[in-house]
């Protein structure tokens, strides 16, 4: 814990920008009935019932100092994903940078070993080389700024039926822009010594 911590404690750094990483499900519904249109005097009305439209994944990357994200929509959140989302990351959007310091959870998936399942040994070194990993402890899913974007992501662009891939992505993408021209930042409070203190209970006990 005290680790990622201290990570957000770090001026910021153009060259060694800290990137939290994480990702949701999102279940796909369409409408078993056509909606009723909103009329004067009368609110849209949709049926309760609804069609299973299967499920897609969101990665979330978010740089809370500089206020930029990304979510990517894919059919499934596994190794080969992983990789590809942090090629992206290092090659599409910090390209010149000296490393991504990556913050994100124990998920099987998040470990730098997977890029050598999606991409040749040369490369996967490569990309591996540029990034300074900070994984959150058990149970700690929380230090993770990812989850605060993706917690306004639901709220403010997936309340609804969402249908398909195609329609979650483009809903995605203009939620993005509207964030990222806003630079809509996470201004992070909670440092290691308030940890110290609010969460004693959590660090063993040393007898003098």
């Amino acid at each position: 814990m005290e680790d990622v911590l201290d990570v957000y404690q770090r001026p910021y750094d153009p060259m060694r920008p800290v990137v939290c990483l994480d990702e949701a499900s999102r279940q796909l519904l369409g409408d078993a009935r056509p909606p009723q249109s909103m009329e004067q005097g009368k609110p849209r009305r949709e049926d309760s019932e609804y069609v299973r439209n299967g499920t897609a994944n969101l990665f979330m990357c978010f740089e809370p100092l500089s206020g930029w994200r990304h979510v990517e929509v894919t059919d499934r959140r596994t190794a080969l994903d992983f990789a590809h989302v942090v090629k992206d990351l290092l090659t599409v959007r910090y390209p010149e940078v000296e490393k991504v310091v990556l913050v994100m959870d124990n998920l099987n998936t998040h470990k730098a070993s997977n890029l050598y399942e999606a991409f040749p040994a040369a490369e996967a070194r490569a990309l591996g080389e540029r990034l300074e990993i900070h994984h959150t402890p058990k149970h700690g899913s929380w230090l993770n700024m990812a989850e605060i974007e993706l917690s306004v992501l639901a709220r403010q662009c997936l309340d609804r039926r969402l249908p398909d891939k195609a329609f979650l992505t483009a809903e995605a993408a203009a939620w993005e822009e509207r964030r990222n021209t806003a630079q809509v930042q996470v201004n992070w409070q909670f440092t290691t010594a308030d940890a110290r203190i609010k969460l004693s209970k959590l660090y063993p006990y040393v007898l003098p």
